[in-house]
């Protein structure tokens, strides 16, 4: 499984609790341009509507090579879940603090799917304590490698 489309900052701005997967409603020229490498997940997050989950914000470039019918750039785009999935998520994101992000797109078996995350946001001292601890951690690492 390789990851077409990761959302790095993720990590970094979310403590992420719980992740599940999700199949993903994508037009025929999205597939092929997240295949060459066109997608962000930058500031993309996850909603409920009406009992269907929808990604917001994220970006699938146009594909380069597709005529008058291409697609939209930042476009909604439906999440495939299992009813009792998305009433759980539905249930756990209505708790105070906590939001949906998705973390990757990649291909299982030739289908796009969504690694989507429980997440609760860090605060500015949570991110420097966890850059502070991986760079002790680093210096560690040095120091034995070097013994």
């Amino acid at each position: 499984m390789e990851d077409l489309v990761s959302n790095r900052k993720a990590f970094h701005n979310y403590e992420i609790l719980e992740t599940y997967e999700a199949g993903i409603a994508l037009l025929g020229t999205e597939i092929k341009s997240l295949r060459a490498g066109g997608g962000s997940l930058q500031d993309a997050y996850i909603v409920c509507h009406h009992g269907e989950m929808w990604m917001k914000n994220s970006s699938i470039a146009p594909y380069k090579f597709a005529s008058v019918f291409n697609h939209e750039d930042r476009r909604e785009r439906k999440l495939l879940l299992h009813k009792r999935e998305i009433l759980k998520l539905k249930e756990q994101t209505e708790e105070k603090g906590l939001t949906l992000i998705p973390i990757a797109i990649y291909l299982k078996n030739g289908m796009a799917k969504v690694k989507i995350a429980i997440a609760k946001g860090k605060k500015a001292h949570d991110k420097r304590a966890a850059i502070k601890a991986r760079e002790h951690k680093r210096a560690i690492d040095r120091a034995l490698k070097g013994s």
